[in-house]
């Protein structure tokens, strides 16, 4: 029987494509890489037809590719070596909302759009990173580990426990959802990620990318919405001050959203009316500024508001801050809208925020210490002008991670996807900003593209454990292969 008739016999004809024009849409993704044409779309609705699929997969030695949502960034749904597209979006169900224990069950096609609209009549939100595209699979932002906005330890490791079809077809329970009978007929409420045993199986499925397994739905952690916000931007004239700041916050554990912001990445957040205000928006703001929300939830809101506000003036007296400024200059109201805007997805009609300057954006983002991102920002910088990229034009973003113990660290390339010659420049300027911030002790926690082949070189023993673990799951090589060091 021909491939595509099996296929056929597992999701039905609806939710099979092999014509040429479908498949050129899945080809690509919003990265600088090259496409890769795919053989076949597959849309399953269950994890039981991911499994038979994943073993139809096996038996014919063709490759498959997890694909989760509407829009993607990071390489990681490109077909390398053709094959079979595993789209999922069609499972795209929110499966439980645990108010008791804070806790969202989701499948890998609700989007982020989806997802805090219908936490909100819960008066609950999602743990978000930034603005996240509303298009986004929220299941696949946690598995990719991106940074949240909350810089707090407990919310560090934010999926909790999921369920994998292993590359072999097996399905695969994490923590305490391993249980039998889970969900409908057991005690236990997935909320504990160790297990099966005392190991954390979540980390292993983790920026895997796709490589060692298909996750059909995971269990993540929530939080109340505050009920009364302050909002602080709070402006520097340089990185290292700005860092200095943070870290006297963060050691006193200050506030709720904590980031940090140069004036062309504000600008381009707050600009509503393009092109003409954002060029004098950018030239209204500091060159950098600390985006930092108090907030008080659901005892005594305005009593916390109170003390972590003494403790913020207490910091702005140490450093010798002139002032703490509640609201920016043009942008009346902003104080107010901000809380909000950052605990949702970008709003749908709205032209995507890194798409809105020049119509595209490349991210370049490691791990690091805060008191490091002044030499990070002044390295990229230099690779910058050799490629005569100006540096005005550079967005940067600095989220502090476990109450600064680390930062996300993120510079962001804006080009013009039309213009060929641009678009060169910003892919090798990429690749060798990348190079350079490596060898000074970045520490790519998830490397895409040609940063894998970077990291995976210097690490030995460490890949050659990664590929005996490979061989073990994925004898056949047939989840996501040419990814990471696979």
């Amino acid at each position: 029987m021909a491939i595509k008739e099996e296929l056929t016999g597992i999701v039905g004809a609806d939710h099979v494509f092999d014509d040429a024009a479908k498949l050129e849409t899945y080809a690509g993704d919003n990265s600088l890489s090259a496409p890769g044409k795919p053989s076949y779309i597959v849309q399953p609705k269950s994890a039981e037809e991911v499994q038979r699929i994943i073993k139809l997969a096996n038996n014919n030695k063709l490759p498959v590719t997890p694909y989760s949502s509407g829009i993607h960034f990071y390489i990681n749904t490109i077909p390398f070596q053709s094959g079979i597209i595993l789209d999922m979006s069609k499972m795209n169900q929110i499966l439980s909302i645990d108010e008791r224990n804070r806790m969202v069950r989701i499948e890998p096609g609700v989007t982020w759009g989806q997802l805090q609209a219908e936490l909100q009549k819960y008066d609950l939100m999602a743990i978000s990173p930034l603005l996240p595209h509303p298009l986004k699979s929220a299941l696949t932002v946690h598995l990719e580990r991106e940074p949240r906005l909350l810089p707090k330890f407990e919310y560090t490791d934010s999926l909790v426990t999921m369920e994998v079809v292993l590359p072999d077809g097996e399905l695969f329970r994490t923590g305490s959802a391993c249980v039998p009978g889970f969900p409908d007929n057991s005690l236990s409420q997935g909320v504990n990620p160790s297990g099966p045993g005392d190991f954390m199986w979540n980390r292993l499925f983790q920026g895997a990318q796709g490589t060692l397994g298909v996750v059909t739905w995971a269990q993540c952690k929530i939080e109340y919405r505050p009920k009364v916000n302050k909002t602080f931007f709070i402006p520097f004239n340089n990185l290292s001050d700005a860092v200095n700041f943070i870290y006297k916050i963060q050691r006193h554990e200050v506030g709720e959203e904590c980031l940090l912001l140069n004036n062309i990445n504000l600008a381009a957040i707050l600009t509503e009316k393009w092109p003409e205000d954002f060029q004098s928006l950018r030239k209204s703001l500091a060159p950098w500024t600390v985006i930092l929300i108090l907030g008080g939830g659901k005892r005594l809101p305005e009593g916390r508001i109170e003390y972590e506000e003494d403790a913020l003036n207490e910091v702005a007296g140490e450093l010798a801050l002139a002032s703490l400024l509640t609201s920016l200059s043009g942008l009346p109201g902003i104080e107010r809208q901000l809380p909000d805007m950052l605990r949702t997805s970008w709003p749908k009609d709205r032209t995507y925020w890194k798409f809105s300057y020049q119509g595209s954006c490349q991210d370049l983002f490691f791990l690091t210490k805060l008191n490091e991102a002044d030499k990070f920002y002044q390295v990229v910088n230099k690779k910058a002008a050799k490629y005569n990229y100006p540096a005005k034009d550079m967005g940067v973003y600095v989220q502090p991670m476990v109450y600064g113990g680390a930062c996300h660290f993120e510079c962001n390339f804006y080009y013009n996807p039309a213009n060929a010659e641009e678009t060169n420049t910003v892919n090798q300027l990429y690749v060798e900003a990348a190079e350079a911030v490596l060898d000074k002790g970045a520490f790519f926690s998830r490397p895409y593209g040609p940063i894998a082949n970077m990291v995976y070189s210097k690490t030995a023993n460490y890949t050659a454990t990664l590929k005996k673990l490979k061989k073990v799951l994925d004898p056949n090589d047939v989840m996501s292969p040419g990814r990471l060091c696979f």
